[in-house]
């Protein structure tokens, strides 16, 4: 029988050095590098060209808003909180108006016209409003909350409650009671007696919560969302070209 010839010594150096050449070797860490700086120039031009498009955007028309209401001041650099304030009365009620997009605060399903995306400025892109509105009197631990939708043309209640002036308010408010929590928030407004309903809309209309409130909110919501959105592309475009720290080689 014959038999096979083990290997020389040479032979075999030989072929753990074939074996070694064949697989596949990692990345070095010049290529991670070079790849990773392509795909953030790649990320960089296109926060550019955005951020440069945005800008272009033309601002809508200086609006004041009615009288008696004034800005609250540093509110478009909040990122929640009262844009409108007044006093009322002889009992020197404070009244103050939030806003943000009814589409951001109504829940997936609920019974409203989405936003028209036509393009055609802000009277098409922020055609509806959500009011968070706090009326409260000087000596009083607790204050009125309206929850409205407000249209060109139009203001509708969605809910009325009565809160500590410690609780949240605002954005805040108006997800803690769309999740049942917090204070007692009364029955559901188109539940009510529809005389009651009739009376808070007077109730909200003498304190001029109204349709007139629209034009300056919808201009002001579209700056302030023009200012978040030039803020965010510069933070990002920070972020990636800050200097990276070099890898530690053992």
């Amino acid at each position: 029988m014959l038999r096979r010839a083990a290997p020389s010594a040479a032979s075999a150096l030989l072929l753990r050095r074939a074996l070694s050449t064949s697989r596949p070797r990692p990345p070095s860490a010049a290529t991670a590098v070079a790849s990773s700086s392509a795909v953030n120039s790649i990320i960089l031009r296109s926060l550019k060209e955005h951020y440069l498009e945005v800008n272009k955007m033309t601002p809508p028309p200086k609006i004041s808003p009615p009288r008696p209401y004034t800005i609250v001041k540093g509110a478009l650099d909040q990122s929640t909180g009262p844009v409108l304030r007044r006093a009322y009365g002889d009992a020197g009620e404070e009244i103050s108006i939030s806003v943000a997009r009814l589409a951001n605060i109504m829940p997936p399903g609920a019974d409203f016209d989405s936003d028209s995306d036509g393009g055609g400025g802000p009277s098409e892109s922020i055609s509806q409003l959500f009011l968070h509105v706090d009326i409260s009197r000087p000596e009083s631990g607790k204050s009125m909350q309206f929850l409205c939708g407000l249209y060109p043309d139009a203001v509708g209640i969605h809910s009325v409650c009565l809160r500590s002036k410690t609780a949240p308010s605002g954005a805040a408010a108006a997800a803690i009671a769309a999740k049942g929590g917090g204070e007692y928030q009364g029955r559901i407004f188109q539940e009510l007696d529809e005389k009651v309903r009739d009376a808070f809309h007077l109730y909200i209309e003498a304190r001029g919560i109204n349709e007139k409130l629209f034009p300056f909110l919808q201009a002001w919501l579209y700056v302030k969302d023009h200012r978040n959105l030039v803020r965010w592309f510069k933070s990002v475009g920070t972020v990636i070209s800050e200097p990276k720290p070099e890898p530690k080689t053992e």
